[in-house]
């Protein structure tokens, strides 16, 4: 099943030189068979994107320092001034982050006994191989990033022995089980929430017609691989997936490999987003302005609409977790994933036909920005200016949906000493666009509705404290709002933001724990 018909096609002839690569490609990864060998040998349509744009400039020459301890962080992003137009500017007065081009995830079940001789072995086995991993290449954004985040299946079917309290832990402190706690949630809720919770559906989740419900996946691990160099990606992932000796594939029984990309228009060319839509055919391709580093439009990568990398970790905000001072997690984080397809002929003709529609709908109603406006410095909103806007206009804005709970409130004194400034953004996000449909490869094709049609999609992740603070924004997102007030229209109406032009396929919650604690964590001890 796929999200557009198969027979819509642009009006417009698409670059004919790159839909012939793309037809080429197309046949020999056909004739390398649909194993999950062949997927993780074939980068896809994504072959093209060290072709089509060179790797960003980076700042050379910097030695070597020790990798910091979340996983997550990605210690010399690369910051642009952009003028509004999509690329860097020296009279830019926009700050934008430059993520790395290539964005790869890797979700599996373990191929491992549930005891803790092999728990443990495996988790030597895993940190070696990440060990190596690391004096092979430098840290991303040139040289490669590898995130291991664990699912709740995981830690129940794995770790169940641990869920009473150990002395381990103990300490003389109070632990009511191993996982970090949502002080937050469990107060309002009166028992103990954990800061990593199963995945849920939301309102706007109601699938388009032909579709089935949102997959809530349950795999035990996620690997996430970021790197401006697709060959040191694949490197990776075949040194962590393959099965040979001096591999760690065989702890894994891969269920999905999802690709994708970010960027690629800051230095002036035309963006990835526009390129590879184009090359696949995909409806509504030639409607990407060309300097987008998205298929809808505009930058999301703006450094204030981001935290600067603790915020998001368990340890950071005083009274959200119970990892501060010496938590076993302390500087991990949640990651939620999701794939979602995005309706582009319905975001740019359909639905939102003007371009100050689609500025409405992604940011707020009665705003305006110059035409062709890429990068957008949309204005802060708390909720009093969401329910003001919904009355006066019966509509809000994607961005400012989510902004009253996606930033602090008041100036705050983290844990550490540092004050972070009113509507400092609490989570991080790491998103990247897709042409999957929903996924490279995936273990369960009919599941998964897999088809190899291309789809613009969204393989949507972001880091936070708790997982209720993802699902917060997410409900703020459908217009219902912590004090109990909600948007008087139906959360899939064109007056809802991004809602009637994005579908959510799949979604799972991670556990990010520290560097330290990464392979097969709390596995040391079991006894």
């Amino acid at each position: 099943m796929t999200w557009y018909n198969a027979n819509m096609t642009d009006s417009d002839e698409t670059h004919s030189s790159a839909a012939e690569d793309y037809k080429t490609l197309s046949r020999r990864s056909v004739l390398r068979g649909g194993t999950l060998a062949a997927a993780l040998a074939s980068p896809g349509i994504y072959e093209f994107v060290d072709a089509l744009v060179g790797p960003p400039e980076r700042p050379i020459g910097m030695a070597r320092q020790p990798l910091p301890p979340e996983q997550y962080a990605i210690p010399h992003p690369r910051l642009i001034m952009d003028d509004g137009s999509g690329i860097a500017s020296s009279k830019g007065t926009i700050p934008v982050l430059v993520p790395p081009l290539h964005n790869h995830v890797v979700t599996a079940k373990l191929n491992v006994p549930a005891r803790a001789k092999p728990l443990q072995e495996a988790q030597r086995h895993l940190e070696s191989m990440l060990q190596r991993l690391e004096q092979q290449f430098p840290p991303p954004p040139s040289g490669v990033g590898i995130v291991i985040a664990w699912g709740l299946p995981y830690f129940e079917h794995y770790i169940p022995r641990l869920e009473k309290r150990s002395s381990h832990f103990d300490a003389g402190t109070s632990y009511p089980a191993y996982l970090p706690v949502d002080l937050i949630t469990s107060k309002q809720r009166g028992r103990t929430i954990y800061a990593l919770q199963e995945s849920r559906t939301f309102p706007s989740d109601e699938p388009p017609p032909g579709f089935g419900p949102v997959r809530l996946e349950q795999n035990d691990v996620a690997v996430l691989l970021r790197s401006d160099s697709l060959a040191n990606i694949m490197a990776a992932t075949n040194a962590l997936f393959g099965t040979g000796n001096t591999q760690a594939g065989s702890l894994f029984k891969v269920t999905s490999i999802r690709r994708g990309f970010t960027g690629g228009g800051h230095t002036g060319g035309q963006g990835l987003a526009s390129k590879l839509a184009l090359a696949a055919g995909i409806p509504g391709a030639k409607l990407i302005p060309q300097k987008s580093p998205i298929f809808l439009g505009f930058t999301t990568t703006l450094q204030d609409a981001e935290s600067s990398i603790p915020v998001s970790n368990f340890e950071t905000l005083p009274g959200w977790t119970d990892q501060w001072p010496d938590g076993y997690f302390k500087h991990g984080t949640i990651m939620p994933l999701s794939h979602l397809f995005q309706d582009l002929v319905a975001w740019y003709s359909k639905m939102f036909p003007t371009f100050d529609d689609r500025i409405h709908a992604m940011f707020r109603p009665g705003v305006s920005f110059a035409p062709g406006t890429v990068t957008a410095d949309p204005p802060e909103e708390n909720e009093a200016d969401v329910l003001r806007d919904v009355q006066k206009y019966r509509a809000y804005g994607h961005n400012g949906s989510m902004q009253p709970v996606n930033r602090l409130q008041a100036q705050t004194t983290s844990n550490y000493g540092h004050v972070y400034a009113v509507n400092t953004a609490i989570t991080n996000r790491g998103d990247f666009a897709t042409l999957d449909n929903p996924f490279h490869y995936t273990s369960d094709p009919a599941g998964d509705h897999y088809n190899s049609q291309k789809a613009a999609g969204l393989h949507f992740l972001l880091f936070a404290p708790t997982t209720e603070t993802f699902n917060r924004v997410r409900l703020a997102m459908d217009g219902e709002f912590p004090d109990g007030k909600r948007a008087p229209f139906p959360p899939r109406a064109s007056s809802a933001g991004l809602n009637s032009v994005v579908h959510t396929t799949h979604r799972q919650n991670f556990l990010i724990p520290p560097r330290s604690h990464r392979s097969f964590p709390l596995a040391e001890f079991l006894a």
